[in-house]
């Protein structure tokens, strides 16, 4: 799939469609993130026309009634050449975007945007944080202090992308596959702390504050004498108490920077503490514990839960929150209710079964009714089997289809699940943008 390139068109993509993320199999190639997400697909291979688009090797299309010459091996001249015809297809398409008046998106505008649309968004906030986020965690793993203004690209466009639509981000985090870094942990943490934070009522600034505490929480772990990928729930007592010093390795070496606010330090003193005095590592106990230390607590267990980890799968989300709500005392119940307001009832990336026997995902919310969210139904529970996804806006299925439950697609061994799961969103997502 190498030797697929921006400028072909699609005439058809060849195995199943379970392989891929398209809801269209015939499309010009045209978007940076389509093209990677074809690279990275289990697609066997493309079929592509010519007469619309490009050809292997970005040659032109051919003129009507003629085939293209076959292409001898390449001299200095001919290398010389092509350089020339690219530079000058490159000067004429930069030409044609500035005649156009196209605008790269702002990825720090608060303008609303549906999920589907903001997703897209998402992810280049995703790609950039993680730029951002790798570069300073390792200077973190070397002892180098940290300063404010790092990271305050990541939450000024974190915040920007909640606030244009507060559920395409957090969504787009549950999805994705390759989700159990240590930074990725910390983004999903950030904006889940931002979502809270908005929905709490928070001013801005101390919305900002939250999704900072959120993002660098577990700094300190890579202070720690041990490799943290490998770390399962069945560790010794030693190895326990070394990894549960990354609370105070944390703080201590971000008040070592002395930039940043006590209130966003302390969090990485308080997120393992527990509003019952069952935590770390001191044991605080209710109101000892700071807000945005309670925001963390909810924060980062949920991402914990709902993300894959070394030892074991992740859970759904819908799932995730019964969980929570079955710890009891372990949480602020009152910032607990306001976390399930600003995730929804039905966390986009849940799997909820419906009346008509079938398993579908979550894959946008209605404000005015969490309980009947936009779902793709995507498995028949009867049969046993995949099934081609069939969108379904459930405030318009009163009466004829609706939830009967959450449920965990893993107990019906369907195979691939988290390819099928990422491809259904991704699928929803363009067809709905």
């Amino acid at each position: 799939m190498t030797e697929v390139q921006l400028g072909m068109f699609i005439h058809k993509l060849e195995g199943s469609w379970l392989k891929h993320p398209f809801w269209r199999t015939k499309f010009l190639l045209d978007d940076e993130q389509v093209l990677a997400d074809l690279r990275a697909s289990e697609v066997e291979g493309v079929l592509i026309d010519i007469e619309k688009g490009a050809d292997v090797g970005g040659a032109p299309p051919p003129a009507a009634g003629r085939r293209r010459p076959l292409v001898p091996a390449s001299s200095s001249a001919d290398h010389v050449a092509e350089r020339v015809r690219l530079e000058r297809m490159q000067a004429s398409q930069q030409a044609f975007r500035a005649a156009s008046n196209v605008i790269p998106f702002d990825l720090r505008s608060a303008t609303a945007l549906s999920v589907a649309r903001e997703v897209g968004h998402a992810r280049a906030v995703v790609a950039k944080a993680s730029r951002i986020l790798s570069g300073v965690f390792e200077q973190a793993r070397l002892g180098k202090a940290l300063s404010k203004a790092q990271v305050e690209p990541v939450i000024e466009d974190l915040f920007a992308s909640i606030q244009r639509n507060p559920h395409a981000f957090n969504g787009l985090m549950r999805i994705r596959r390759e989700n159990s870094t240590l930074y990725s942990h910390g983004l999903a943490v950030s904006a889940l702390m931002i979502a809270l934070g908005r929905q709490m009522g928070l001013d801005e600034q101390r919305v900002k504050d939250a999704g900072m505490a959120g993002l660098l929480m577990d700094v300190g772990m890579g202070h720690l004498p041990i490799d943290v990928s490998t770390i399962l729930d069945d560790l010794s007592s030693a190895q326990r108490n070394i990894v549960e010093t990354h609370t105070t390795l944390g703080y201590e070496f971000l008040e070592l920077g002395g930039e940043l606010p006590e209130e966003v330090t302390r969090v990485c003193l308080e997120h393992h503490e527990r509003y019952d005095g069952s935590g770390y590592p001191h044991g605080l106990v209710g109101e000892e514990i700071g807000l945005f230390g309670r925001m963390a607590a909810i924060c980062d267990v949920y991402d914990s839960l709902t993300s894959d980890r070394p030892h074991r799968p992740r859970v759904d989300p819908n799932a995730a929150l019964g969980l929570m709500r079955g710890m009891e005392g372990q949480f602020d119940e009152a910032l607990l209710d306001q976390f399930i307001e600003s995730v929804g009832v039905y966390p986009i990336g849940s799997v909820v079964r419906l009346t008509n026997g079938r398993l579908a995902l979550v894959v946008d919310q209605n404000a005015q009714d969490y309980t009947s969210p936009r779902v793709w139904s995507f498995y028949d529970v009867g049969s046993r089997r995949v099934i081609k996804p069939e969108d379904l806006d459930l405030r318009f299925c009163r009466g004829r289809v609706e939830i009967v439950c959450s449920d965990d697609a893993s107990d019906y061994a369907i195979e691939n699940l988290p390819a099928i799961r990422e491809m259904v969103f991704n699928s929803a997502c363009k067809a709905l943008a």
